[in-house]
Parts: structure tokens; sequence; C-alpha cells
């Protein structure tokens, strides 16, 4: 039996985009340098990464479509947060942007590592954004390192399914 998996390599070719969102940025300013600082120490130069901002959760996956069609890049990084309120706009949001990067990601056939958090209030958010709970930005560049990784792995000539 043949085992594959991703490895926390990188190449000098790959290409990444991280695309936050600016709405809640006490979080995803947090997120976004968690992960600018993951990708750096695991070998990725700053020239091979750009960063998109967008307004909120709900226009990451519009951005990462129009970055999928660029075809520059070997992973995408979503980052976000919304936090429950009042009214049900939380769960269109949320599940609409997961809903939307996951068909993104499987139309371009391209890993998109999902850093959107849903939460019920700013201290759930806060946690998973450097507090108790880690860094979310941190592990999603890992989850997009090792998703290219295999991704090139499954596409070379090494694989023969």
């Amino acid at each position: 039996m043949t085992h594959y998996e991703g490895e926390l390599r990188v190449s000098s070719t790959m290409r990444f985009a991280i695309i936050a969102s600016r709405w809640n940025p006490k979080i995803t300013d947090v997120l976004l340098d968690g992960a600018r600082v993951a990708l750096t120490i695991h070998g990725v130069h700053p020239a091979q990464v750009d960063v998109v901002r967008v307004a909120g959760a709900w226009e990451i996956a519009q951005a990462c479509e129009m970055l999928a069609l660029s075809g520059r890049y070997a992973a995408l990084m979503a980052l976000g947060c919304v936090i429950r309120g009042d009214t049900r706009h939380f769960e269109h949001v949320a599940d609409q942007c997961a809903h939307g990067l996951m068909q993104v990601s499987l139309r371009h056939n391209l890993p998109i590592a999902n850093g959107v958090l849903a939460v019920e209030c700013h201290a759930d958010a806060a946690a998973r954004a450097g507090g108790s709970h880690g860094n979310k930005g941190e592990e999603v560049a890992l989850v997009a390192i090792e998703m290219a990784d295999l991704a090139t792995r499954l596409a070379s000539d090494e694989f023969s399914p």
C-alpha cells in the first residue's frame, strides 16, 4: 500500500495568497499576522505571498474565485471572523462563506485553507486569534503549505493511481 501525505515543504516557485476580511480587525489582523509569521518560519519568502483585503467574510469566496482564475497560486488562505448576533445574518454569512470556499476549491482543484472563524462571542474569537486556543491564522498557513505540497506530489509523475 502506497501512502501519500503532504509535508511542510515549499518550493521557490510556489505562490500563496491570503484573503483576509477587514471586518472585526482586532481579530482578523492577528490572524493575518499569525499566517505571515508561520509562512516565513516554514520557508515561504514574503515575495511569494500576496495579501488581499476584502470588506467582510461574505466577500472572501468571490476574491478566492478571482485569484483561482489567475492560476498563479499553489494555495489560498481565507481569514475572517463572523460573530453571532441577534439575527440570522451570522448563519447566512458563515455558512455561505464556507460553502463558497469549498466550491472554488473543488472547481479549480486548488487548496483553500478556511480560517474564517464562526464564533458565539468576541471572547471565543480572541481565544482563537492568539489566545488560549492558539492562532488559527498560523494553523491555516500550515494547512496551505501541506496541501500545496500534497497537490504537487499527486500531480507529479510519481503518482499513478
